[in-house]
């Protein structure tokens, strides 16, 4: 039973942190685009111009980012409220989210019949913290900031990649196989939406 617990936490933590590392790679790529563009309307003559469609993609792709990221923090932190509570009452002081995790992967604290069966029910299928809808609130959070760009879609799938290895270092030891499978799916993902877009990208070769 705890157990179960941990592998609710664990694809939490595995969600938040490819999160934060896809924005990550997204401001550095916006901050350079900007720098370009600035220096691309200085030139003589030089117009830039943004068409309708792209700037309405742009803003639509927006509005699904800070929708996905208010969703997945609010969930974020109801989820380390009800596990924060857990621990108190059993006398385990946790000071960071890295605290809380390796609590979680020690397996050394005991949950409620109520919180087992909540945490069931998270990481089932088709559960908020499941394979399924991790995997698409991750890759959906990557595809709206690359504005369906290729060459930003590849760094996409680095910085899931990174908030993989940041994961497997907050839970200090090797991710269970509910994380595992997260990640095999999101990258599968990234695979078919090159395949679709005529890229002959992959994430195998991305990842070398």
């Amino acid at each position: 039973m705890r157990f179960i617990m941990s592998l609710n936490g664990i694809n939490a933590g595995y969600a938040a942190t490819a999160a934060t590392a896809i924005e990550k790679v997204q401001k550095a790529d916006k901050a350079t685009a900007s720098s370009k563009e600035s220096a691309y309307k200085s030139e003589a003559g030089a117009t830039y111009e943004t068409t309708v469609s792209a700037s309405s993609k742009r803003t639509k792709n927006a509005a699904l980012v800070a929708q996905l990221k208010a969703d997945s923090e609010k969930r974020s932190a109801q989820m380390q409220s009800l596990v924060t509570q857990m621990f108190q009452k059993q006398g385990i002081a946790i000071g960071t989210a890295d605290d809380m995790w390796k609590v979680l992967a020690s397996g050394n604290f005991t949950a409620d019949a109520d919180t087992i069966a909540q945490a069931k029910e998270d990481i089932s299928e088709d559960g908020y913290w499941g394979v399924n809808q991790t995997s698409d609130r991750i890759f959906s959070f990557a595809l709206a900031l690359s504005n369906g760009d290729e060459k930003q879609m590849e760094k996409m799938v680095q910085a899931v990649e990174k908030g993989f290895s940041l994961a497997t270092k907050s839970w200090g030891q090797e991710l269970p196989s509910i994380s595992s499978d997260t990640h095999s799916a999101i990258m599968d993902k990234f695979d078919n939406w090159f395949k679709e877009n005529g890229s002959t990208a992959t994430t195998a070769d991305l990842l070398k």
